[in-house]
């Protein structure tokens, strides 16, 4: 992702301000960790990411560490195994990694019917991430329960969960597509 950011900082047709960085499943993953490691990204958008992406890997629930090392071996560092059944462990959690992307607005979203992404896990994390955005007067997530379902919060960190299984939906574009006034 940051290599084609590079080629559009390149291209005059690009408005690379403004450049908006946006990930589903597995690439909801990689959208928060890009977006952490490269501040040239406005906003960065998670949808249904789960663990490794916005979900709490220590709450060990839905996917689990040694579920995804098991079945995607290839998505993580080999020192990642050693967290397998083993969570508690973890020096950091996926909170830490939302707060990286502070001040610039990041956006989690979860579905109703996709408990294997523990969407309170993702809500959880968002939330935790809110004190960092406060250190640089930022508004993040500013209930203390997950919203009910179609209740979307919109701060620099925003959060929804809708209702529906692990997809992108209409209503999922219609509130990132309200992050745009956070540009």
């Amino acid at each position: 992702m940051s290599r084609v950011m590079d080629y559009f900082e390149t291209e005059n047709l690009v408005d690379e301000n403004s450049v908006i960085l946006f990930g589903h499943s597995r690439l909801g993953k990689t959208a928060l960790w890009a977006g952490a490691s490269d501040s040239r990204f406005s906003i960065v958008i998670s949808n249904n990411s789960g663990c490794g992406g916005a979900a709490l890997s220590r709450r060990r629930f839905g996917e689990k560490v040694s579920d995804i090392n098991t079945n995607f071996p290839h998505w993580f560092a080999k020192n990642f195994h050693q967290y397998n059944e083993n969570e508690s462990a973890l020096p950091i959690d996926q909170h830490m990694l939302i707060a990286l992307i502070a001040p610039r607005p990041v956006y989690v979203a979860s579905a109703s019917l996709d408990p294997w992404a523990d969407p309170n896990g993702e809500f959880l994390s968002a939330k935790a991430a809110t004190s960092v955005y406060e250190l640089y007067g930022k508004k993040g997530i500013e209930v203390d329960q997950q919203p009910a379902v179609n209740t979307p919060i919109h701060n620099m960190i925003g959060y929804h969960l809708r209702e529906g299984k692990h997809n992108v939906t209409a209503y999922d574009w219609d509130q990132y597509l309200r992050m745009m006034d956070y540009i």
